[in-house]
């Protein structure tokens, strides 16, 4: 897949801190229309956390019991529950080689570094969705002109 991270990555970076309630996450989440939230502290990118892990978290209660509904509480926090071990992309790394690191990593998205270690962005698998219709559009137009 030609192209590099920083053409299709979203730009429009909103995070989190680690101490905040998961329930102010979900509605960040919520808010924002947005599925991936960063985690920092200070100017460290320490987790990562995402709609999933806030919809059928695996701490929650495993029995079905549609009596005590689960929900969400401020109590626990993101630093609680944040995936610690993030996959990340750089800005300048081609499209082929983050959609192999998405793919091997089994995420929905990776926050993005530039060359100082600064998060700058996220690339989700919209984006490389994206990107995949940027391609095949442009080999379709080719197609047509040799026609």
């Amino acid at each position: 897949m030609p192209g590099k991270v920083s053409d299709y990555m979203t730009q429009k970076l909103i995070t989190v801190a680690p101490q905040i309630g998961v329930r102010e996450a979900y509605f960040t989440m919520r808010d924002e229309e947005i599925r991936h939230l960063p985690v920092m502290d200070g100017d460290a990118l320490v987790g990562i956390i995402s709609d999933r892990q806030l919809r059928r978290p695996n701490w929650a209660d495993e029995s079905p019991d549609i009596e005590h509904p689960y929900l969400l509480s401020d109590d626990l926090t993101v630093g609680d529950v944040m995936e610690r071990s993030v996959v990340t992309c750089r800005t300048y790394e081609t499209l082929s080689k983050a959609n192999k690191a998405l793919l091997s990593a089994n995420v929905g998205a990776m926050p993005v570094l530039d060359k100082t270690d600064t998060l700058v962005g996220i690339l989700s698998a919209v984006d490389l969705l994206g990107a995949l219709q940027d391609l095949l559009n442009k080999e379709k137009s080719q197609k047509k002109q040799r026609a």
